[in-house]
């Protein structure tokens, strides 16, 4: 039975709506500080149930990752470097929601254009396109055209064939695939094998 003023792993992963395994998870990555046992079994007091919450705090609202949060939960740091991967994490969420932001602007600007296809039809996509893309980097009037000059992206060769065995199967001329080891095989399959077999008999 756990002792007065203290709950098992359970109950504590209960109290903040987690899994008892996310409790161990957090753990082990530095975020919680291991707690006392009883019988091989984690138990949980008032200062253990606080560290869960602000975990729950830092990784589930804050979104910190887990390295960053340990830092703000462990109890270990100074004042300074917990302060310093909030003010990180800080500017992390503040960059994405200027950039949801502007997805959301720029979806709700789309929403009222009266054109049934908006890539076909729509008078203003290409300044769209020309702002928001990087087709803006290429300074050409039509697409095609910016196309042409902007390029591929990458080296749209094929790539060269793989050279051909010099010894072809005396069968088919078809390669010989090289085995990883052992030796080398003479023919491509049993089949070649054996039809050079029955004409070296039929020859004779």
């Amino acid at each position: 039975m756990a002792r007065r003023g203290a709950v098992s792993i359970g109950e504590a992963a209960a109290l903040y709506g987690l899994a008892p395994s996310t409790v161990r998870w957090w753990e082990s990555r530095g975020v919680l500080n291991p707690p006392a046992r009883e019988g091989g079994k984690r138990l949980y007091d008032a200062t253990d149930l606080r560290r869960i919450g602000l975990a729950y705090l830092c990784c589930v609202v804050g979104r910190m990752p887990l390295d960053q949060a340990a830092v703000v939960t462990s109890g270990k740091a100074t004042r300074a470097a917990w302060q310093g991967a909030i003010d990180a994490q800080l500017a992390q969420v503040e960059r994405q929601m200027a950039e949801l932001e502007a997805a959301r602007g720029y979806l709700r600007h789309a929403l009222r254009c009266t054109d049934d296809d908006i890539a076909g039809e729509c008078p203003v996509l290409d300044a769209e396109l020309t702002a928001h893309t990087p087709r803006g980097r290429v300074p050409a009037d039509d697409l095609v055209t910016a196309a042409r000059a902007a390029g591929p992206l990458c080296d749209e060769t094929p790539p060269p064939a793989p050279p051909r065995d010099e010894n072809p199967c005396p069968g088919c001329r078809e390669p010989v695939p090289r085995p990883s080891r052992g030796r080398p095989r003479r023919y491509c399959s049993h089949a070649c094998r054996q039809r050079a077999y029955r004409a070296r008999r039929g020859g004779r």
